[in-house]
């Protein structure tokens, strides 16, 4: 049976706030825990009104300590960032704590803007030092690092590393590398079946990972009506629209007929953005999810949806396991 999971933003609605969207991310976890669901990502943004996972070393705490099961972890890290030491010792740590329950996934996005990625130091580095620093961390996290230092107690936790992308890049380092791969096609979609193809296709088996894990993030918006799952769907239309105008608040109030606010062009380029995406009723939703394992063949699905309402967000987290428990033992090609 394919795996599922969740890709969580923490997401700021509207009429709420930060505190109770990071408050709503451990409910859902525990939710997704009582669900099936096998991991639970936080991914990183910084200075984004509509998203609250910005510390998530932190968060991930807090989920680790509410839970049992769940394997819990950063989707990702965006590892130009931080300093490769600081982290391998933060997710060390938590493995300390919660042995076998801690991912690392690593990205090389800022997750922010350009002032904001200076404010963090980011300037400092560039994209071509992505590789050396994804080494550089493992062979801390593994203790084999060979520069004198020593992440302590990272050290010889061996906690799983993930790749992350939305173009060839991370599929070629992935396989390069021996690890697990992981393309967020819930808001990129376009490069996904070539990247899958190079990942699958080139690797490079490790003392890590014997033979390719690839898994895929699919936007999931689940209600008990079609109706009702476009209308929670807009939350998420309206907040890529902002992204792409730059004019950027929490998540918005869903909306009955999205096309009135938006120009057609900027409302075709969220619509592409949202193309692996399944939207609908339990049954809708089920087929659509069906469709895409099919198509793509995945070892696991991460689900993730910007929902306004937390009670409507479980609801559509449970239709999708139910569904995932539906399509049952459909193995990965």
């Amino acid at each position: 049976m394919t795996k599922y999971s969740i890709l969580d933003l923490s997401p700021v609605p509207e009429g709420s706030d930060a505190k109770t969207a990071l408050r709503d991310s451990v409910t859902l976890a525990q939710d997704a825990e009582k669900l099936g669901y096998h991991r639970f990502w936080l991914a990183e943004h910084h200075n984004i009104p509509t998203i609250a996972s910005a510390a998530n070393t932190v968060i991930i705490g807090q989920i680790l300590a509410a839970t049992k099961r769940l394997i819990v972890g950063a989707g990702g890290v965006m590892l130009p960032n931080h300093s490769t030491l600081v982290v391998a010792e933060q997710y060390g740590t938590l493995a300390a704590y919660y042995p076998d329950r801690v991912d690392l996934g690593l990205g090389r996005a800022s997750g922010t803007d350009m002032a904001t990625a200076r404010a963090l130091g980011r300037h400092l580095k560039t994209g071509e030092d992505f590789p050396n620093e994804v080494i550089d961390l493992i062979s801390y996290l593994d203790g084999s690092s060979t520069d004198g230092v020593t992440a302590i107690p990272a050290s010889g936790t061996k906690v799983p590393v993930w790749i992350l992308g939305t173009s060839l890049f991370g599929a070629e380092l992935a396989a390069k590398l021996g690890l697990p791969y992981v393309f967020a096609s819930h808001f990129a979609p376009g490069l996904l079946s070539q990247a899958k193809e190079l990942y699958t296709s080139t690797f490079t088996p490790s003392q890590r990972l014997s033979k390719p894990y690839f898994m895929m993030s699919v936007g999931v918006y689940a209600a008990d009506s079609n109706q009702e799952a476009e209308r929670i769907s807009t939350s998420t239309k309206l907040h890529f629209a902002q992204l792409r105008t730059g004019n950027i608040g929490k998540l918005a109030y869903p909306v009955d007929d999205i096309a009135s606010l938006l120009p057609s062009s900027l409302l075709a380029g969220v619509e592409h953005n949202m193309s692996v995406t399944a939207i609908g009723d339990p049954k809708t939703v089920t087929r659509q999810l069906d469709d895409i394992i099919t198509r793509y063949r995945p070892d696991e699905v991460m689900v993730s949806a910007m929902i306004h309402d937390p009670v409507a967000r479980k609801r559509s987290f449970e239709i999708a396991a139910q569904a995932f428990q539906k399509i049952g033992a459909k193995e990965p090609a």
